[in-house]
This record gives C-alpha cells, sequence and structure tokens, in this order.
C-alpha cells in the first residue's frame, strides 16, 4: 500500500490529511533525541528547605528581569493544600536566593474568588502602564478563576480582580496592545474533553480582548487540545508568558495525555504571527520536554514538568526557562532561541478542526 494512500481516523478530525511515516525533527546523528533545553546541573535550584518559613512545596514560579536581577514569583503551598505566591530574586538566576520571609502575594478573605489560594503565576512587563502585570489563578468555591494584578515594585500589588468566571486558568497577558486592545492567553476547563473528531468542548487554549484589561470579549480558540495517540490529546494550556521575536511571538504550552498511571505533562511550542498574535503559523507536533529526571517523576504530583515563565537574554541569546517539577520544587533548563526557533519553523502550519 502507498503511504500516499494511508488516511488516520483519529488526531486532525474529518477529512484528515494523508500520513507519511513520521520522522522526528530532533534526531542525532547516532538516532537519539536532540534535546532542545538542557537540565541545570544543579536542579532543583530551590526547595521547601529553602523557604524562610514552614511550607510544604514550592513550584510553578513566574519569571521575569527586575532590577538587573532574575526575579521568580513562587507558588507556596502549605499543609493545608492552599497556596499562596513568594518572590525569590537571585543575581544569577541559579545560586543565592534571597527570598522573602513572608507571603509576597496571598489571598485576600474579602475576595471571594481567592477562597482557597493563588497559584501559577505569570509575569509580563507592561511598557505603556509602567508596571508588572500578574495573572494568576485564584481558587474560588466555584473553581478556579483567572484573576490580575499590577505592580511596580513587587512589594504593593493592585488587585484587579477575577476576569474571567470559574473555570479558568493558565494565562498570561501579551505586553502591548493590538488595534487599541490587550490580548489575554487563558484556557477554560471544558466540561468534557473534545469529541473523537477533534471538535467540541475540550480543555483548549483561548484568546481574549480587552480595552480596560478588566472586561473581556471577542474570545476565540488559539489552540485546540488533538485527540487519539497524541502527547497533547486530553488538554492544553500555556506555560509562559508570550515571547516576543523577529519570527513572531513564541508560545510555550502543555499537553497532558491519560495513561494507565495517570495524566502525564509535557511541553510543545507554537509561534503566533508578530502582527496578528490571533493566527497560528506553526505547532509543534512531537514534545520537546517532558519528566525524565527522578526530581519531575516522583513528588506530590509525579511525571509533572510546568513552567510559568522564562526569561530572554538578549545579548547572548540564551532562554532561562524556570519550571516546576512534581508539583514539588523549582528547576531550571537553558535553550537557545535561535535553535528553538529553528525547530518551530520546521513544524506544521496550525490547522484548527472545521466547526470547532
Amino acid at each position: 500500500m502507498s503511504l500516499k494512500k494511508v488516511y488516520t481516523e483519529t488526531g486532525t478530525g474529518r477529512g484528515s490529511e494523508p500520513m507519511a511515516t513520521f520522522e522526528t525533527r530532533l534526531k542525532n546523528s547516532d538516532n537519539t533525541y536532540r534535546e532542545l533545553f538542557v537540565r541545570c546541573p544543579k536542579n532543583p535550584i530551590l526547595t521547601a528547605d529553602d523557604w524562610p518559613y514552614a511550607v510544604n512545596t514550592v513550584f510553578n514560579p513566574a519569571a521575569t528581569v527586575y532590577n538587573g536581577k532574575v526575579l521568580l514569583l513562587a507558588r507556596v503551598e502549605d499543609r493545608r493544600g492552599f497556596s499562596h505566591l513568594t518572590k525569590a530574586v537571585s543575581a544569577d538566576g541559579i545560586t543565592g536566593w534571597q527570598i522573602d520571609r513572608w507571603p509576597t502575594l496571598e489571598a485576600n478573605p474579602n475576595y471571594p474568588e481567592e477562597a482557597w489560594g493563588l497559584e501559577d503565576p505569570r509575569i509580563t512587563r507592561i511598557d505603556e502602564l509602567d508596571m508588572w502585570a500578574v495573572v494568576y489563578t485564584s481558587y474560588s468555591r466555584a473553581g478556579p478563576t483567572v484573576s490580575l494584578a499590577l505592580t511596580r515594585d513587587f512589594c504593593t500589588f493592585k488587585k484587579l480582580g477575577s476576569v474571567m468566571p470559574p473555570e479558568d486558568k493558565d494565562a498570561a497577558l501579551f505586553p502591548h496592545r493590538f488595534n487599541g486592545k490587550w490580548l489575554l492567553i487563558h484556557r477554560p476547563m471544558g466540561a468534557q474533553p473534545p469529541l473523537s473528531d477533534g471538535v467540541g468542548p475540550g480543555a483548549h487554549i483561548w484568546l481574549s480582548c480587552s480595552s480596560d484589561l478588566k472586561y473581556w470579549g471577542d474570545h476565540r480558540i488559539l489552540i485546540n487540545a488533538r485527540r487519539g495517540g497524541w502527547w497533547d490529546a486530553n488538554k492544553v494550556g500555556l506555560c509562559a508568558q508570550p515571547l516576543e521575536t523577529p519570527d513572531g511571538w513564541l508560545i510555550l504550552y502543555h499537553g497532558v495525555r491519560q495513561t494507565a498511571s495517570g495524566a502525564l505533562y509535557r511541553l510543545g511550542l507554537a509561534l503566533l504571527d508578530l502582527k496578528e498574535p490571533t493566527k497560528v503559523l506553526h505547532r509543534s507536533d512531537e514534545w520537546i520536554f517532558g519528566p525524565q529526571e527522578p526530581y519531575e517523576r516522583s513528588g506530590d504530583v509525579r511525571d509533572v514538568v510546568f513552567p510559568c515563565g522564562w526569561i530572554l537574554d538578549h545579548s547572548s541569546g540564551q532562554i532561562k526557562m524556570y519550571y516546576g517539577a512534581a508539583d514539588t520544587c523549582i528547576c531550571l533548563a537553558t535553550a537557545s532561541l535561535d535553535d528553538l526557533l529553528k525547530y518551530i519553523k520546521s513544524c506544521p502550519e496550525q490547522k484548527l478542526p472545521q466547526n470547532i
């Protein structure tokens, strides 16, 4: 049988294109995988033992550069199971962390959407406002929702409250407006997985618009969760904040696949049009980073790598990706921006299923 006549009934949906034999774009000459991200040999770089007060776990940090130093805003979980956010600052982004001696940003009892804590922040520098935007998951009794706060110094914060109804999470802002509108990437929680043809309800990545950072509309799906045997077959969600490059907005996202032993979290890339981020130019068809080391495979939630922030060194072209490992500790991996762009531009164009 000719490969040109082999069709798939899962994955891309009805009217699927012919499938040829897949060959990875990340193959070394010895037939091993070439890793785009290299783990820091000092991993994990931060654990609960490093904290100046008693905590259960530290993980899923947002990342930015503040006053010439790396600033992480880490998710910190106590033994109730509630989380808050705490600042950690380092000159080299690896060692010598200065950690706030008490929670930097925590739930306010006057905010019902924060009843069960704050989780998984992303930080975006907003030059127009001369502020940093911190988008985080606030956990209400109705479920998780997306909330927004603004700060100039990471000591005091102006909370704008919840900007999406529950259940919603995995959100970040773009750093400037497009045609007068702010853009927010987020992930509503579908009531059920997508149907077998890739359409219908599901945990997809969405994009929404606002003129005032408070009221959001023009909601649309940006990246859909695939189906079948794909590595991101059950749900997808944004990881770090969008990264502006000459070739477009680089998006790091996680995909979840349900296995016999539970959920498996891995990472992929997408590239959005620089002037119209509603357009997905390319999407990786294979995952590029996944749980491998013991500290990623064993912990409070096994088999999870979950970045909420990355930093680009413009002089060297190196990216530092900060991620939570197994919902237990904080780790670092580095990559070359050129390598990431070369890889993602070799990947297929994103094609949303019809009627999604």
